[in-house]
């Protein structure tokens, strides 16, 4: 049967045709003549069919051509009505008009926009137009003006699906960077709340923008993020997890070194703190960084409750974060090795439980596991009406089945339930994941040397989290390097009076609030009303 390929396999050592140059525009400023201009950019963009171009005509005799170029949808379409249309095509403008000075006129007297600007480059001219603006050439100039008419449709600020609080602000962030930026300008409203903003990607030109608060911010750490994200050289930018792979410290490592968070609360915390965001657009995902270990364990209704309660809730929370890394690792240390440990009544539930299961506890264990993993996955994969019914029930039948073929025994359904359970209960989904990958080697550790190889992996893990840095700031402090002032806001959170300093290692200015802030008591304990001092009070 003839190949209808036939012919079309490129030979060796053959040289790659080049590119079409007709596509690229021939010069690099841009020309007098507004006819030519209009046809390098049609040809610039392919004749596509959302690049709008309104011709009009200006001048005393209506000798004078001008054009507006835009993109549908990338731009506010009454703005351009209202601030360039109609200003623009009044027939007391039109006969002031000269082609001399024409774009300054315009510029000066017709455009009501809020910014406006000037530029001769084919470059510039191109990055204008694919972010919103609307171009203004005019016949016989080798300039272009360029409004700022950005619109289309954006998603409206709703409440965070990936970390809800009880009680705090429940707006997070949406795709759109301005909206983004806002939000955190309407929280810290203070001049020293510096941006800058940069573009990343040679297709995209994704505009990636840096937050932090001048003379709280570390100078040497923002520097060195600035560094780093103008060394990407990349062709595209689609999301905020491209730049966090891009700029991180260390990438052999199973643990999160830059945080993300989509709640502006949370932002506005750490930027207090002396740390740097960097918004991406396109995503609701808010890159923080310097981050620490400690940090993802904090949740933002940890500082809007009590002390005692955030402190306990902290404390569940490493708990739960210890029980998912090695609960089902126990079990089968337990098991295999170490059944003297255990309650001999429980043993012996436990062994009649195992005496009809064909598999090592390891085997019974990684096949659970593994079954686990696959439900939640396939539960997040599934259309929502359905996702959560599936894995759920897919989880009892088959839980149920597998006992009652007796290819695992009840008490390791029990194990890898709460294990499952207890993964959740951590506040950032980038360390739940790292312990669900670390409890795998775990799990070796304990079929290979039971408790002792629990041990050992935990020690390989501490020493690996002590060696890891987050742009020069050690992971694990303030417990390595230990730092007592530090303390107060880690595993526990004590009053709000008494943190009075910020962290050491990522702050360049430590103080956070003044001294003497706690309660204090009256020296009298009579009531405020009156009641109780002597003589009663006084009746109305």
């Amino acid at each position: 049967m003839p190949s209808f390929f036939k012919g079309r396999k490129p030979k060796k050592n053959q040289q790659p045709e080049p590119e079409n140059q007709s596509d690229d525009v021939s010069d690099e400023y841009i020309q007098a003549s507004l006819s030519a201009n209009l046809d390098i950019i049609r040809k610039k963009t392919g004749n596509s069919s959302d690049v709008i171009v309104r011709q009009l005509k200006m001048g005393e005799n209506s000798d004078l051509q001008t054009a507006l170029v835009y993109v549908e949808g990338l731009v506010d379409n009454q703005s351009i009505q209202e601030f360039l249309l109609q200003s623009m095509m009044k027939d007391d403008h039109k006969k002031q008009v000269n082609e001399s000075d024409a774009l300054d006129l315009i510029s000066d007297d017709m455009m009501t926009v809020g910014k406006v600007s000037s530029f001769d480059r084919w470059e510039d001219l191109f990055s204008s137009l694919m972010e919103g603006d609307t171009i203004v050439l005019v016949d016989g100039i080798g300039k272009a003006l360029s409004a700022c008419t950005k619109g289309g449709e954006k998603r409206a600020i709703s409440e965070s699906t990936t970390q809800m609080v009880v009680r705090g602000p429940k707006g997070a962030f949406t795709e759109s960077l301005e909206t983004n930026t806002s939000m955190i300008r309407r929280i810290i409203k203070t001049p020293d709340l510096w941006m800058e903003s940069l573009k990343v990607g040679r297709v995209t030109k994704t505009d990636v923008t840096l937050m932090y608060i001048h003379g709280v911010a570390n100078d040497e750490v923002v520097k060195e993020i600035r560094q780093r994200i103008n060394k990407i050289d990349i062709d595209s930018i689609l999301e905020s997890g491209y730049i966090e792979q891009l700029i991180e410290d260390q990438t052999l490592t199973p643990f999160p070194t830059i945080f993300n968070t989509e709640r502006p609360d949370v932002v506005a915390g750490n930027l207090f703190e002396g740390r740097v965001a960097i918004f991406v657009d396109g995503t609701p995902f808010v890159l923080i960084a310097p981050a620490l270990f400690i940090q993802f364990f904090q949740s933002a209704e940890d500082y809007y409750a009590r002390f005692d309660i955030a402190t306990s809730i902290r404390l569940l929370r490493v708990l739960m974060f210890t029980i998912s890394l090695i609960a089902p690792a126990t079990f089968v240390a337990v098991t295999t090795f170490h059944q003297e440990m255990v309650p001999t009544t429980l043993i012996v539930a436990i062994a009649a439980q195992r005496e009809s299961v064909p598999f090592p506890a390891f085997v019974e264990a990684l096949l659970m596991e593994i079954t686990f993993e696959i439900l939640r996955e396939a539960g997040i994969r599934l259309p929502k009406a359905i996702g959560s019914a599936v894995s759920i029930v897919g989880a009892l039948v088959i839980g149920q089945a597998a006992v009652q073929a007796s290819i695992v025994s009840p008490a390791m359904v029990i194990i890898v339930s709460i294990t499952a359970i207890a993964s959740f209960a951590t506040p950032s989904f980038d360390m739940a994941i790292s312990a669900r990958l670390i409890r795998f080697l775990f799990m070796i550790g304990a079929a290979t040397f039971g408790f002792y190889g629990i041990i050992l992996i935990f020690l390989m893990m501490v020493v690996h989290l002590c060696s890891l840095r987050s742009f020069g700031v050690p992971y694990m402090a303030p417990f390595a390097p230990f730092i007592p002032v530090n303390n107060k806001d880690t595993f526990v959170r004590l009053p709000w009076w008494t943190l009075r300093q910020r962290p050491r290692l990522i702050s360049a200015n430590t103080v956070r609030e003044g001294s003497n802030q706690g309660p204090k008591t009256p020296a009298s304990r009579s009531m405020v009303n009156g009641v109780g001092k002597e003589g009663g009070s006084n009746e109305s």
